[in-house]
């Protein structure tokens, strides 16, 4: 597999096989109070009780069980606000190597301190992504780690994309797919194989729009990285990548742009009406849907919640 290609549904099929005995099946809810608000039949891919507490597991534990024997033997490494770090640490310890994990200062305090119960070893750098890249470079040089991307790996995207395999198996009737977006393997992994699956669905991301480099570049055709991130989402501040992008395009997801205010509010209906509770990142889904009720009105909608590490100190209500 090129590791800086985009995934097949062959790669994607591979990996569902290979992190079957380590991720969760995560199930699927519903709520009939919010299918009222939104005038959709709404299906919640709930991600936020997937091993690790978010769907970033599934690529992690692909990338680590797709490496042979000698490159495990060099352990991993990577770059992250926090979820990923954490599903590379577990996934690493499910096959008893090491794990490196560079974090920005500032990162969620909750994330952080999973990282380092999961046994990996964590490096503090500046909060850039400049800041982040340099020294996992350095790191690698030091250590002779294999990195693994956050979201521009096509281990990681393949992995991502087991989602929705697993959710078209579960509610095969959906038409319409809804995703967070950030760095965009996710986003990407889902479109390609719901796309293999069924050419007819639609797909959607959300966006904090205070980091809205995605639809920007959707909008503008060519990838905009001048954005400086400001929102609570701290999961979807990264810069979409530029395979990630391509991916976006050529699948033609839709992606809806959400306020920090409106996330929150559907933080809190995802609490008071599932009784699951989200960060802020995975909400931006629904708050997209309730934002824009038309373009959703009588679908049946997969809408992903991405996780569930929560710093239940810093709420921000």
């Amino acid at each position: 597999m090129n590791r800086d290609a985009l995934p097949t549904l062959d790669d994607i099929r591979a990996a569902a096989a290979r992190i079957a005995p380590y991720a969760q099946l995560t199930p699927v809810l519903r709520s009939d109070a919010l299918d009222t608000l939104a005038g959709a039949r709404l299906h919640f891919k709930c991600e936020n009780l997937q091993r690790s507490g978010a769907f970033k597991f599934r690529g992690a534990c692909n990338a680590v069980w797709a490496l042979d024997d000698d490159q495990a033997a060099r352990g991993v490494i990577t770059h992250s606000s926090g979820n990923h770090g954490n599903a590379l640490a577990l996934a690493a310890a499910t096959r008893g190597i090491a794990a490196h994990v560079v974090i920005p200062e500032g990162a969620v305090r909750a994330k952080v301190e999973a990282i380092e119960r999961a046994g990996a070893t964590v490096h503090r750098c500046a909060p850039t992504q400049a800041a982040r890249e340099a020294t996992a470079a350095e790191l690698q040089r030091q250590t002779g780690a294999v990195f693994v991307h956050p979201y521009a790996d096509t281990r990681v995207m393949a992995g991502q994309g087991t989602l929705a395999l697993e959710l078209l198996q579960q509610v095969p009737d959906i038409d319409t797919l809804m995703t967070p977006v950030g760095g965009g393997g996710l986003a990407t992994g889902v479109a390609i194989a719901a796309h293999a699956l069924d050419p007819t669905l639609a797909l959607f991301g959300a966006e904090p729009a205070g980091a809205d480099d995605a639809a920007r570049s959707l909008a503008q055709g060519s990838r905009v990285t001048t954005v400086v991130p400001d929102t609570l989402c701290d999961g979807l501040r990264a810069l979409v990548g530029e395979h990630n992008l391509e991916a976006l395009r050529a699948h033609h997801v839709e992606v809806i742009t959400v306020t920090d205010d409106e996330t929150v509010a559907a933080m809190q209906l995802l609490w008071r009406e599932l009784k699951v509770l989200v960060e802020v990142s995975s909400a931006t889904v629904l708050a997209a849907i309730l934002k824009q009720p038309p373009r959703f009105a009588g679908r049946r909608v997969g809408v992903v919640l991405t996780g569930g590490n929560v710093d239940l100190g810093a709420l921000p209500w």
